[in-house]
């Protein structure tokens, strides 16, 4: 994370343009109304966070609250899934809110007394200077808008604004990506915004930005189809796979973005198994090797004595033995997203997918102890 003081700024913003670097400006001015809880609750006014540590809190540590109500919490291990669109990706960066005027006041006098950077924005670390001069003595500061020859200005504060209903927003950068050079989009250092709106900025939160959050908090049972004959089968005879109706529920991710109103509820329900049998010897069924879920919200029928030479609905024959070497059966699960948020919005995420791989031993023999 690059530490900017006063004396480094000019020298730090010449270097990264001569990278060629394209950036896009943090600079807006109009705002738009959101809905309900844009306040902070009565008695927490003179807070920004507990102990004021807020000034020097990690620059991915957001503020957006996370609460899952899922069916497979219950039934272990737990993972993240995978999105089949390999170029789509939840934000980078965006604002939020951060401070009231009230606790901004005591978060800088807490860091006069102990010394040390806050962050001014996502990227840029300051001694306790800039944050009086800017924020209580109405000194007019740049923007880090490298975007332009110039950065843009940022109009000064006094007194931290107390007295007036609102809350000061800063940039935050999504977790793994606090190098990424398009983190650098959301340049503006921290920024006064009234009460009941958000910024018209483009980098400002939205409920498909919290959608897009929620998404990626997503965790799916991680759970090992059912087989039979399980691990070991025989050359062309039929192995049937399944899932049971109880792992697999609709999985509901809620952001909630506080003093905003904002909010967003993802859920992504599974809709489809998909079997690779790790060789091209062998048939699927059906043949796409897409087993749908059924209406009761299994996959596939299980396997019932007497059925070993049936065909399944959903499962794989094997034309030739697995040699040395056993086939990796992949199973692949795919869950469809969706979401609703703040104002009625809606609307699709991209798939997601949860894979798992499973050995099979495929013999030659004929015959096998039903």
């Amino acid at each position: 994370m690059p530490v900017v003081t006063p004396t480094k700024r000019s020298a730090w913003i010449v270097a990264l343009a001569a990278g060629s670097l394209l950036w896009t400006s943090g600079a807006a001015h109009a705002d738009k109304p959101v809905g309900s809880d844009t306040n902070p609750p009565p008695g927490n006014e003179a807070q920004g966070d507990a102990d004021h540590r807020t000034l020097l809190a990690s620059v991915s540590q957001s503020r957006i609250r996370v609460t899952r109500s899922d069916g497979g919490t219950e039934q272990g291990s737990m993972d993240e899934l995978t999105s089949v669109d390999p170029n789509w990706e939840p934000p980078v960066c965006w604002y939020e809110p951060v401070f009231t005027p009230a606790g901004l006041k005591a978060a800088v006098e807490n860091l006069e007394r102990e010394g040390g950077l806050g962050a001014v924005n996502a990227h840029e670390w300051w001694s306790a200077g800039i944050f009086v001069d800017h924020y209580d003595k109405a000194v007019d500061e740049d923007n880090f808008d490298l975007d332009s020859p110039t950065n843009s200005t940022a109009q000064g504060y006094r007194n931290y604004n107390i007295g007036k209903q609102g809350m000061f927003w800063r940039s935050v950068v999504r977790k793994g990506h606090e190098d990424d050079i398009r983190a650098w989009d959301c340049g503006r250092i921290m920024f006064w915004q009234d009460a009941g709106t958000v910024p018209d900025d483009e980098y400002a939160p939205t409920p498909e930005t919290l959608a897009a959050y929620a998404y990626d908090k997503i965790q799916v049972p991680e759970t090992e189809v059912e087989l039979r004959p399980a691990a070991r089968s025989t050359v062309n005879l039929p192995t049937w796979v399944w899932l049971d109706k109880a792992i697999f529920k609709d999985v509901t991710v809620r952001a909630e973005l506080p003093n905003t109103g904002l909010w967003a509820e993802t859920t992504a329900k599974p809709v489809a198994l998909h079997l690779d049998p790790g060789t091209k010897d062998a048939e699927t069924y059906p043949a796409s090797g897409d087993c749908a879920i059924n209406a009761d919200g299994s996959i596939g029928t299980p396997y019932t004595r007497g059925s070993a030479d049936g065909t399944p609905p959903c499962g794989i024959r094997y034309l030739r033995a697995s040699g040395g070497d056993p086939y990796r059966l992949t199973a692949s699960i795919t869950w469809e997203i969706s979401w609703e948020g703040t104002g009625g919005a809606r609307g699709d995420l991209p798939d997601g997918t949860f894979e798992t791989t499973q050995d099979m031993t495929v013999q030659e023999i004929q015959s096998i102890n039903r």
